[in-house]
C-alpha cells in the first residue's frame, strides 16, 4: 500500500485530492495546523475518518521531520500556502515565510529523513503574472503580486534547484484557478456563488466585487487533482501547466452563476460604475475599488498541452458546469439552515 502525505489538507485541494488517494487504495497522512479553525469542514465523513492526521506546519522544522518520520511516505502533496493573492500585499513576510521558506524546510526534511519520497510543489498560475496568454511551460515568469513572487522563489530555488543538485523526485504543478463548492468563502468565486444564493432565498439585497473585467481560466479543483497524482506516476520529475484553455471575465461567472439559480441580470455602466440589475430592476451587483488589488494579472488563459501529451490528462468539467455545481451547492446549504 503506497502512502502519501499532504500538507495544507483543509483546504479544497486537500480534501479533493485525499478523496482520490483513498480511493487510489492510498494510506493518507495530512499536516494540519492546530490552530486551524475550519478543519475538515469541506471532507465527507467517509473520508475524515480515513485520514490520519499530524500536526504541524511549514513554520516548524520539527514538526515536518517528525510527520515524514511518522508517515514515511512515497509521495508529498505541499498544498500548503498563504494562498489569497489580495492578502499578499498586505502580508508579504508571511506570505514569503509560508510559501518560500516553508518549501525549504519541506524539501530539506525529505532529504534528511527520507529522499525517495517523491514531492508535488503546488506552484500557480500568478507566476506568470504579467506574460501575455496563452501561457504554458515555456513562458516567462512576470507575477506582479507577493504571493506570485513567493511561489516563483520557491519554484527556482527548491523544485528546479534541489532536482538538478539533489536528484530529488519533485516537480511543480502551475495550476490554473480551479473552483469547487469546497472553496473557502473569502475567495472570489465562492463570495459570488454564496451571494448570489442568499440573494435568491431573501437573505441578502446586494454584494459588492472588485474588477469584474478581470479574465481567469477557472477549472473545477476535482479534476485538478488527479493530474497532482498523474505527475507523481512519471518516470522522471517534469513541471505541467493544468488548466482549461479557455479564460472568462469575473462578470461572466457572476451572469453563469447566476442563471443556474433562475437569476437574469442586466449589466449596465463601465469600470467603478458597472452594476447589475435583476429583473426588477433592483441592483444587486456593485463594484467597489476597495476590492481592486494593488497589481492585478489581467489575463490568464493556460495552454496544457503538455499535461495532455504526456500525463494523458484533459478537464472534464466545463465553466458553465461549474458555476452551476457551486451556485446551487450554495443554495441547498442555505435552504437546510433554520
Amino acid at each position: 500500500m503506497k502512502k502519501a502525505l499532504i500538507t495544507g489538507l483543509t483546504g479544497q485541494d486537500g480534501s479533493y485530492l485525499s478523496e482520490l488517494l483513498l480511493k487510489k487504495g492510498y494510506d493518507v497522512y495530512g499536516l494540519v495546523r492546530r490552530s486551524s479553525n475550519e478543519p475538515f469542514i469541506r471532507f465527507p465523513d467517509s473520508v475524515r475518518k480515513q485520514i490520519k492526521v499530524v500536526y504541524g506546519n511549514l513554520r516548524d522544522t520539527g514538526a515536518i521531520e517528525r510527520a515524514i518520520q511518522e508517515a514515511m511516505p512515497d509521495e508529498i502533496y505541499n498544498l500548503a500556502a498563504q494562498s489569497d493573492v489580495g492578502l499578499s500585499f498586505r502580508i508579504p513576510e508571511a506570505t514569503i515565510e509560508i510559501d518560500y521558506y516553508g518549501v525549504g524546510r519541506l524539501v530539506n526534511a525529505v532529504l534528511k529523513v527520507k529522499p525517495d519520497t517523491r514531492v508535488y510543489q503546488a506552484s500557480t498560475s500568478e507566476m506568470f503574472g504579467k506574460t501575455n496568454p496563452p501561457q504554458n511551460e515555456d513562458s516567462p515568469f512576470q507575477p506582479v503580486s507577493p504571493y506570485g513572487e513567493a511561489k516563483l522563489k520557491a519554484h527556482e530555488d527548491f523544485v528546479k534547484g534541489y532536482r538538478e543538485r539533489y536528484g530529488l523526485y519533485i516537480c511543480s504543478g502551475f495550476l490554473f484557478n480551479h473552483e469547487s463548492p469546497r472553496r473557502g468563502e473569502h475567495f472570489v468565486t465562492r463570495k459570488i456563488t454564496l451571494s448570489l444564493a442568499k440573494i435568491k432565498l431573501g437573505l441578502q439585497d446586494s454584494f459588492e466585487l472588485g474588477n469584474l473585467g478581470a479574465h481567469r481560466d477557472w477549472g473545477f479543483a476535482g479534476d485538478y487533482v488527479e493530474a497532482m497524482w498523474k505527475m507523481l506516476q512519471q518516470k522522471k520529475p517534469e513541471d505541467f501547466v493544468i488548466a482549461t484553455g479557455v479564460s472568462h471575465t469575473v462578470r461572466e461567472f457572476v451572469d453563469a452563476a447566476a442563471k443556474a439559480l433562475g437569476l437574469k441580470l442586466t449589466f449596465e455602466g463601465r469600470g467603478i460604475d458597472e452594476v447589475a440589475r435583476d429583473k426588477k430592476g433592483r441592483i444587486v451587483l456593485r463594484v467597489n475599488p476597495v476590492f481592486y488589488r494593488p497589481n492585478d494579472v489581467d489575463a490568464l488563459r493556460g495552454d496544457a498541452s503538455k499535461a495532455q501529451k504526456i500525463l494523458g490528462w484533459k478537464p472534464k468539467t466545463s465553466f458553465e458546469d461549474l458555476a452551476k455545481m457551486m451556485a446551487q451547492s450554495d443554495l441547498k446549504e442555505l435552504s437546510r439552515k433554520p
